[in-house]
């Protein structure tokens, strides 16, 4: 089972918001990619590279367009704890886990 964070739905939210200035349609074709990348984690949920920033081997991410998606995996699911812009400098106490 594939989890959202708090903070991963708050981002999810922040990019449609962002995006949807200039299009509404690409605002949602965005965010449904990211949750379609995400859906994949319940199958191959080692499929992303470990978080360097973090320094667990269970805390991963994988990219989609100019974003981060880093997830967490768990003994019985797999967390997404946030999106982050892939040039925001992410220090390990902006990750809620």
């Amino acid at each position: 089972m594939v989890a959202w964070s708090r903070q991963a739905r708050r981002d999810l939210r922040t990019i449609f918001d962002h995006i949807a200035i200039d299009s509404t349609t690409q605002a949602k074709t965005v965010t449904e990619k990211i949750g379609a990348k995400v859906t994949v984690l319940e199958k191959l949920p080692r499929i992303g590279k470990m978080t360097p920033e973090l320094g667990d081997p269970n805390v991963r991410e994988i990219p989609i367009y100019t974003y981060r998606i880093l997830y967490e995996i768990q003994t019985d699911n797999v967390e997404v704890l946030a999106i982050i812009h892939k040039r925001r400098n992410t220090k390990p106490e902006d990750i809620d886990r």
